[in-house]
């Protein structure tokens, strides 16, 4: 390895960090997890509290599953699952695009 290999895989590794950094200082961990429906609020809930919800979208119902502090899609009649296999979050936001629901 070179000088050069060396301070770029620093840099890299350096890149890495702060991103990560930013992503946690920039999306907190909320109190609340609020669930939308076609753009509207449909739900505002306690992250502290867990439930399992069934949530009204346009093709079917769309189940949200809260627990230990985490969200996640548990459910949906949307055809690729995508919002299904996110899995757990505790920042950010879920969408399941074909039902209109979005969890953040």
């Amino acid at each position: 390895m070179t000088l050069a290999d060396i301070l770029l895989l620093a840099v890299l590794v350096l890149i890495s960090i702060s991103g990560f950094i930013f992503i946690k200082k920039a999306f907190p961990q909320g109190k609340d997890v609020k669930i939308e429906v076609n753009g509207k609020l449909a739900y505002k809930l306690p992250l502290n509290n867990n439930a399992i919800i069934a949530v009204k979208g346009i093709n079917g119902d769309t189940v949200v599953e809260i627990k230990n502090r985490k969200v996640r899609i548990k459910e949906s009649p949307c055809p690729n699952k995508i919002c299904v296999h996110t899995g757990w979050i505790d920042r950010g936001a879920v969408i399941c695009l074909p039902n209109r629901v979005t969890v953040f």
